[in-house]
C-alpha cells in the first residue's frame, strides 16, 4: 500500500522550487527599494550645488531642478498637463511607444531568425554576412535615424505614403535582429555532429532535421536574445521618437518636459521612469513567452561545437 506522506525529496525539492519563485519576485523589488534609499540618501547628503574639486565638478547637484525627491515625482503625476494630467499623459504616450516597440520587436525577430537560419544552412554566407551583422551595431542609432525618415519619406507602400512611425519601428528593429541574429545562429550550431547525423541516417533532411533538432536546441540561446532584444525595442523607440521628432510617444514628451523643469525636473524624471517601465513590461512578455517555451529543454547531444 502507498504511502500518503510525500517523501523528503519531494518536499526538500518544492521548498526549493517555491523558494527560487519567491526570490525571483523578492530581489526585483528590493533592488528597487535599495534604488529609492540610496536616491533620498545622495538627496540627503550632497550639498545642493554639488561637490567640486576646482573646476571640476565630481558630484551632480541635488536642487530640485536637477535631482527632486521620490515623493515629489509620484505626486507630480496628479498635475494639470492641459486638459488632462501629467500621468494621463504619460500612459498615453508610454502606450503609443510601447505599440511600436513590440512591433519593432516582431519585426526584428523575424528577420534575425531568418538570417541565422540562412547563415546555419550555407556556411559561405555565415562567413560573408556576419561581420558586417556585427558591423552594423556600431554605426550610432542617432546618425542612422534622420536617414531612415528620409528614405522612407520617398517609399509609398500599396498607395500609402510612409507614416513617421514606421520609421521608428524600423529603427528600433535594427537595435533587436543584432542579439536576435547572433543567438538564434549559436542555437542552431549547437547540436552535436553525432546528432545531426543520427537524423541523417533515419533519411531525415536539413528541414526536418532543423524543425525537431536544430530549432528546440536553439530555444534556450534564443530567450536571453529576446530579452536583450525586447529592452533594445524600447530604447531604439525612445531614441528614434526624439531623433525624428516624432509627437505622440513618450521620446517625444521627455523632450517637451525637459524643457518645463527649469526649476522642477519631477516632471522630467516621471518621463524617464515610465521609457524604464515600458523595458519592464516588455520583458516580462517575454518572460511570459519563456514560460509557454519551457518544455524546451536542450536536446541530448547538444554540445559548444556544433554542425552543420
Amino acid at each position: 500500500m502507498e504511502s500518503l506522506v510525500p517523501e523528503p525529496d519531494s518536499i526538500l525539492r518544492r521548498a526549493y522550487t517555491t523558494g527560487r519563485r519567491a526570490s525571483g519576485v523578492l530581489y526585483p523589488i528590493a533592488a528597487l527599494v535599495l534604488l529609492l534609499v540610496v536616491w533620498e540618501l545622495v538627496k540627503l547628503l550632497v550639498p545642493a550645488n554639488g561637490v567640486s574639486i576646482g573646476q571640476q565638478r565630481v558630484l551632480p547637484r541635488t536642487n530640485d531642478g536637477a535631482l527632486p525627491h521620490v515623493w515629489n515625482v509620484l505626486t507630480v503625476l496628479e498635475e494639470s498637463d492641459g486638459r488632462t494630467t501629467v500621468g494621463a499623459t504619460l500612459v498615453r504616450t508610454g502606450l503609443f511607444t510601447l505599440e511600436l516597440a513590440l512591433l519593432a520587436l516582431a519585426v526584428g525577430t523575424v528577420v534575425g531568425v531568418a538570417l541565422a537560419v540562412i547563415m546555419q544552412r550555407f556556411a559561405w554566407v555565415e562567413r560573408g554576412l556576419l561581420p558586417y551583422v556585427i558591423v552594423s551595431q556600431t554605426v550610432p542609432l542617432i546618425a542612422l535615424a534622420p536617414l531612415v525618415a528620409g528614405w522612407g519619406g520617398r517609399i509609398v507602400i500599396a498607395g500609402q505614403p510612409w507614416q513617421p512611425w514606421m520609421s521608428i519601428v524600423v529603427i528600433a528593429s535594427y537595435l533587436v535582429f543584432f542579439p536576435v541574429a547572433i543567438g538564434m545562429l549559436r542555437g542552431l550550431q549547437s547540436p552535436s555532429r553525432a546528432s545531426v547525423e543520427l537524423l541523417h541516417s533515419c533519411a531525415a533532411g536539413w528541414w526536418a532535421t532543423l524543425l525537431h533538432l536544430r530549432l528546440p536546441a536553439a530555444v534556450p540561446h534564443l530567450l536571453p536574445a529576446l530579452r536583450l532584444g525586447a529592452a533594445a525595442a524600447v530604447v531604439g523607440s525612445v531614441v528614434a521618437e526624439i531623433s525624428t521628432g516624432t509627437a505622440g510617444g513618450i521620446g517625444r514628451q521627455i523632450i517637451v518636459f525637459s524643457q518645463q523643469s527649469t526649476g522642477n525636473a519631477a516632471r522630467l524624471y516621471a518621463a524617464v521612469l515610465t521609457a524604464a517601465l515600458l523595458g519592464l513590461v516588455l520583458t516580462t512578455l517575454v518572460s511570459l513567452a519563456e514560460l509557454a517555451l519551457r518544455r524546451y529543454s536542450r536536446p541530448a547531444g547538444v554540445s559548444s561545437g556544433g554542425s552543420r
